[in-house]
């Protein structure tokens, strides 16, 4: 049996780790870290009531894997204590993600970069780990050079705060009330906006950038370029995404869509388009409209959807833990 400590346990990510190891039935003995305010209090794992307790050296004290979902700041404050306490430290946070010496993993692309890990392995932005999820069986057959993308990402990727305001301001527009937002730079009911992230020098927004930085580290490919557009949609769950593409050596629509349907994880939709609603509360990405991008003889489009929180996040985490038990 592995002892895990989940960080952030009462969030949305955190409570997704605590269910995806329930569900896979994994021989673990779970410990849950929250906030003060949270210590005490429980949660239902397998049947049993779990005490959530503060992150101290400790409480840290003889786990196996920590699995974290508190923001930057938290995660780099626990790094220390979490090395300490001789654990590894499966980060979903962005405070990590481009050190050189951390693995930045989706096992099912780049599984075998978790197995140098020093301690700590990075989770990948959600949206940055669907789309390469789709990508990935293409860039196999040859090398992608270059990304063209646009991301339709659900507000729960903003946490319960997201869906509590769009929650909100459909209501109040059904009941013809003036209609506020906080979470969000503008109304998000039957609106769409493209603006996720803190803006860069460049124009492009922190978000933006993951595509490019984080993909060049997944796909091992230092020189890829990406173009990306994040923008938020008024969904529930689940992130959606169209990309252009062009490789190295030209695939035919017919190749693509082969590697797509034998890759593990992903599934190749061809009676019609992958919606967000199908993709949620479940680990698959599908992959469809697979297609020549017409303004490159190498290129190729194609549109994809995943849930955000298990894919994108939590699941992605649990199986990484997965994958070092097993290798």
């Amino acid at each position: 049996m592995i002892k895990v400590g989940i960080l952030g346990a009462t969030g949305a990510v955190g409570r997704q780790m605590l269910e995806c190891i329930e569900e896979r039935n994994i021989d673990a003995e779970v410990h849950l870290f929250a906030s003060e305010r949270s210590a005490g209090k429980t949660l239902k794992y397998k049947g049993n009531d779990i005490v959530i307790k503060t992150v101290t050296k400790e409480n840290l004290a003889g786990l196996d894997y920590v699995l974290g979902a508190v923001s930057n700041a938290l995660s780099k404050e626990y790094r220390p204590l979490i090395k300490e306490a001789g654990a590894v430290y499966i980060d979903n946070s962005s405070a990590f993600r481009l050190e050189d010496d951390v693995p930045l993993v989706v096992p099912e692309i780049n599984g075998e970069d978790a197995l140098k890990h020093n301690g700590i392995i990075a989770n990948p932005n959600c949206s940055t780990i669907i789309t390469m999820m789709a990508l990935a069986p293409i860039a196999k057959i040859s090398p992608i050079k270059t990304i063209q993308a646009s991301t339709y990402q659900a507000v729960s990727g903003a946490g319960v705060g997201g869906l509590r305001e769009l929650n909100e301001q459909v209501s109040a527009i059904v009941k013809n009330e003036p209609v506020s937002h906080s979470v969000f730079p503008a109304q998000i009911a039957f609106n769409c906006i493209a603006e996720i992230g803190s803006y860069l020098d460049n124009g492009y927004t922190t978000e933006e950038m993951k595509m490019q930085n984080e993909g060049r580290k997944i796909l091992h490919l230092p020189d890829l370029k990406v173009t990306c557009t994040c923008v938020r949609v008024p969904v529930y769950r689940s992130h959606s995404i169209s990309a252009s593409f062009v490789t190295e050596e030209h695939v035919s629509v017919e190749q693509a869509e082969a590697a797509i349907a034998a890759f593990e994880g992903d599934v190749l939709v061809k009676d019609h388009v992958p919606q967000p609603l199908e993709t949620s509360n479940q680990d698959l990405v599908y992959v469809g409209r697979v297609r020549r991008d017409l303004t490159d003889d190498n290129g190729l489009a194609l549109w994809c959807c995943g849930d955000q929180i298990r894919k994108g996040a939590a699941s992605n985490a649990v199986s990484i833990m997965e994958y070092l038990q097993k290798h």
